[in-house]
Parts: C-alpha cells; structure tokens; sequence
C-alpha cells in the first residue's frame, strides 16, 4: 500500500532538486475542470527524464504515491487524487521540448510535456499534419493524451492517439528508464510495451517522450454544415460520404440543436448557419488529394444526399474563414455545457449501427427520472457520443443531485445492453472505476490487475485510477 507525501519527502527532495522544481501554489493541480472534486499533495515539475526517475526511485523506495500531472483537462479525475494519503503530484509541464523532427521519415519526437498546439505548429513547420485534434488542444500534454489514449474529432480518417505514436520513452516506477523510442514502423520483438503504456494513464509508468508519426498534409481542404432529419438519416449520409470520397473524410461531427441553444443562452458567441436551426445537423470535414476540389465534392454529396431524402438544407464553407466558423460551434459547445452545469456528462461508444437505437431509447428512459434537457453530440464517424443531460432552464445542477447517479445508471446500462463501452475517449480514471468493474469483462480486469501488480508491485503509480487499491472497501 502506498503512503503519503509528507514535510520530510519534501526536505528529501529539495536537496536533490533544483528551487524551481517546486510549485507552491498548489490549487491549480488539485482541482478539476468541471470543479466536481479537489486533490492534495506536494507538486514537484522536474525539468527531464533524468529527474523523473530520481523522483520515482525515491518515492518507490519509500512507497509514496504518485500522480502523473499533463494539462490537467481530463473528465474522470485521472490527474488528482480526492481523498487518501496525500501523493506527489508529479507535473511534466517544464518537460515542453520538441526533441527532433524527421521530414523525410514523417515523424516527430516530442517530451510529454508538450502542448498539443504546440506539436501540430512543430509538424506544420516541416510540411506535414499532426491530425490529433480536439477542443483542449491548446492546454492538453501529449503525455496525458497518449497516457489517456485520447481521440478528438479526427478518429475517423486517423486513428486514436495509439495510431499517431510509433515509439515512448518512460520512467518505470523503480526509477529504471525504459528507452523504446523507436522510429520503427514495423518491430516484431516480443510485447509491445507501447501499446501497454498507451491508454494505461499513468498506472504502470510515466511517459517523458513520444516519437509521433506525421502525415502528408491534404492539398484542399473543406468543411460544410447538412441538416438531417435524424441520426439514422446521418448515419446513412456517412456512409454515402465514405463511398463517394473514400477516406478523404476525415471528421463527421452529429449535433443536436441543444448544442446551439446553449450557444445562443451562454455563448460562446457564434455564427448561426441556418435561419432556423434544424433538430439534428451533421459537420462533414473533408481532405483532398491535389487535382480534387473541396467544394465540388462535398456539392455532389449533398445533391446525392438530399435525392436520397438525407439532408433536407445545407451550408458548404466557401472558405477558410467560413470553415473555421463551421468548426468554431463545434469546438464551443463543451464551453457552453460548461457554463450551463451539467447533471451528468457521459462519453460513450456504440456500435455504428445502435447509434440511433440508444438516442431513441435514452431520452424516454431518463424521463422517468426526471425532466432534462439533452445535449448529445460528438464524433459519430467512430460511434463516439457525448451524452450530457442538463437542469432545466431556471434550474442549477445541484437541484438535481439526488438523480445523479440513477441517470448515469440508465444511460450505462442502456449503453452495455447494446454492446458499446461507458468510456469512449475520456479514460477511466477515478471517476469510472466501478463502472469498468460492473461493465468490464471479469478475465480482463483479472489481466489487468496481474500486468499492474507486475510492472508496479508497491503500488505507487497513480494510486486509485483504473483499478481501485486493493485496500479500498
């Protein structure tokens, strides 16, 4: 069992650490971003590996646990620790470097502190696309992302964050250096550690480097926004998309119009695409080969679409300006659910073919809890929804406290029985550990259990998250 940080590892440390390795305003690492619950603990942000692993061969010897810290924008309280011994949080926010970059191999070695934004400027310096995208791009760490295996809105052309990283650098929990940062696009030598770390959110290790595979940059890009009569109709409108431009589509976004109407309540300010908003509306991102255009394809897709009753009004962007407002609703609405409070958020996934099947039987089922409002949204390309049920106008969250956990419920249940996952992007964390012990399959979570008391044997690694300590009642 692992135990506290206390005044004495502190003193330890500073001995062996540089002053500016401590962060004495705590506050911003020990709360989360929808200000559900608060952490503890000493903050320590080494400046490189070599750090890292004095670090955790110190807190190993002494088993004292420790809480990986990236950008601090995870949804399930992977990054914090709520209650139990206080830990050493452990921030790689100094660790920002972009080691090296390889134009002819299309590939990128960045530290795991890295921010996002700041590794997709480093690819575009070299003429190539880092395709990881979502709306926190601008505070999210690659460590975290890779550590949380995160998805954002270009799953479906690209991949995951597993599919972007060829090669990891990490600090097992003895202090020991693991060094796989291989640029190998084929390795056939035993396990594959990187896929073991990947999504482990730091439970066996941390992560200080990447080697991130690139991509050609499409010639011509496009966007347009399509107004569907339902998700069924959206569905078959992917695939009708998929057949005409192969995988040259590259994000397909559903949107209901609460989306909208919490812009148009709380902002963030936006440009409204229809007079009237549709129920349902689809965002189709496109990239193209040079001698293809944009515009052109996604005009012969919706003349398809609305011959085969698909769409019923659409908006293709004229420009890069154009797109950029298209995708700027996207990007706000997680603001605009932030600024009304919700009563629970759900990131889910489902098989393509059920994604209508769940929206029509969620919304009845939660009825009979109570009356809410429903914004789902998300990534409908890979089967990725965000299911969040709100207070009614006029109301705050903590009205509906007491139905909290009865809503996750249904919408868990309904998610299992219909063969998806109750997290689809976000991870586990500490958030949804019971939930992959009442969903997850036994034989795995048994696996899992054996790889964790392998690779971290005093229990030291992000205690709580993934799977609950063993002392926990």
């Amino acid at each position: 069992m692992y135990t506290a940080a206390t005044t004495d590892t502190l003193a330890d440390l500073r001995a062996v650490l540089p002053d500016d390795s401590f962060r004495t305003d705590t506050n911003p690492y020990l709360t989360e971003p929808r200000g559900r619950f608060a952490g503890s603990g000493i903050v320590v942000a080494p400046r490189d590996t070599a750090e890292v692993a004095r670090i955790l061969g110190y807190c190993n010897a002494r088993r004292i646990g420790v809480v990986p810290y990236g950008g601090g924008t995870g949804l399930v309280g992977g990054q914090l620790m709520n209650g139990g011994a206080a830990p050493l949080v452990l921030s790689l926010e100094r660790m920002t470097a972009i080691r090296a970059t390889y134009p002819s191999e299309s590939v990128l070695v960045a530290e795991a502190g890295a921010i996002l934004a700041d590794v997709q400027r480093a690819a575009e310096d070299i003429g190539r696309l880092f395709p990881l995208s979502l709306a926190s791009e601008g505070s999210a760490r690659i460590g975290g992302l890779l550590s949380t295996n995160a998805g954002g809105v270009n799953v479906l052309r690209y991949g995951n964050a597993r599919a972007q990283c060829l090669g990891l650098e990490v600090v097992r929990p003895d202090g020991t250096v693991w060094n796989g940062l291989s640029r190998l696009r084929k390795d056939n030598t035993g396990y594959d550690l990187r896929d073991l770390m990947i999504g482990a959110e730091g439970t066996l290790g941390i992560m200080t480097a990447a080697a991130l595979r690139l991509v050609p940059k499409p010639a011509g890009v496009g966007a347009a926004m399509l107004a569907v009569p339902s998700p069924a109709a959206a569905l078959d409108l992917l695939a009708l998309a998929q057949d005409r431009l192969g995988d040259g589509v590259s994000a397909f976004e559903l949107i209901h119009r609460q989306g909208l109407d919490f812009l148009t309540e709380v902002g963030p300010d936006f440009r409204a695409p229809f007079a009237q908003t549709p129920e349902w509306m689809v965002l189709i991102d496109i990239g193209l080969p040079a001698g293809l255009e944009p515009d052109a394809a996604l005009e012969t897709v919706f003349e398809a679409a609305a011959e085969a009753g698909l769409v019923t009004d659409g908006i293709i962007a004229r420009s890069g300006a154009d797109r950029d407002a298209l995708w700027h609703i996207r990007e706000s609405i997680p603001e605009a659910n932030r600024r009304i409070g919700s009563v629970s958020s759900q990131d889910i996934s489902l098989p393509l073919s059920q994604v209508p099947a769940f929206i029509a039987q969620a919304g009845p089922q939660l009825a009979r809890i109570g009356d809410f409002r429903i914004n789902c949204f998300g990534h409908l390309g890979d089967g990725n929804l965000h299911y969040n049920v709100f207070p009614l106008k006029g109301e705050t969250r903590t009205d509906h406290d007491d139905k909290r956990a009865a809503v996750k419920t249904c919408l868990h249940d309904l998610t299992d029985a219909l063969g998806g996952s109750v997290s689809a992007e976000h991870g586990i964390g500490r958030l949804k550990v019971g939930d992959l012990e009442r969903y997850g399959d036994p034989a795995k979570l048994a696996m899992m259990r054996a790889i964790k008391d392998a690779l971290d044997p005093n229990g030291i690694m992000n205690p709580g998250a993934v799977l609950r300590n063993l002392t926990d009642d």
